[in-house]
């Protein structure tokens, strides 16, 4: 669904309406079969994060549950998730049977900075 906004041209007096285009968190998820390196390598490599950026991630899902990692359009956030889900195990861990878990939920309103 897209948001509605006017616009008035103060030179002009024209009205205008333009439609917003919806934008989507993605959000990683907790679990216990990753490590904290794992977690800030994943994150460096996929998103570019700096190690700062990355640990503060972990940190955030390691206590939280969950983290936003980026807000943006939807073909975008489902390609940042499916690179997550695509990762693979963590190597460290024998128990570690597969990547992190992400999902992607609407961003209604103004959300945490990534």
């Amino acid at each position: 669904m897209s948001e509605a906004i006017t616009l008035t041209s103060p030179a002009t007096g024209t009205t205008t309406e333009e439609q917003l285009t919806p934008l989507y968190h993605v959000v990683l998820l907790d679990d216990d079969e990753h490590t904290y390196d794992y977690v800030i390598e994943m994150l460096q490599k996929l998103f570019l994060f700096s190690h700062a950026q990355a640990y503060r991630h972990a940190v955030e899902v390691d206590t939280t549950g969950r983290t936003i990692l980026l807000t943006c359009e939807l073909p975008e956030a489902e390609f940042a998730r499916d690179q997550i889900l695509a990762y693979g195990p963590d190597w460290r861990l024998p128990h570690s049977r597969g990547s992190m878990r992400a999902i992607i939920e609407p961003a209604t309103g103004p959300g945490p900075e990534a």
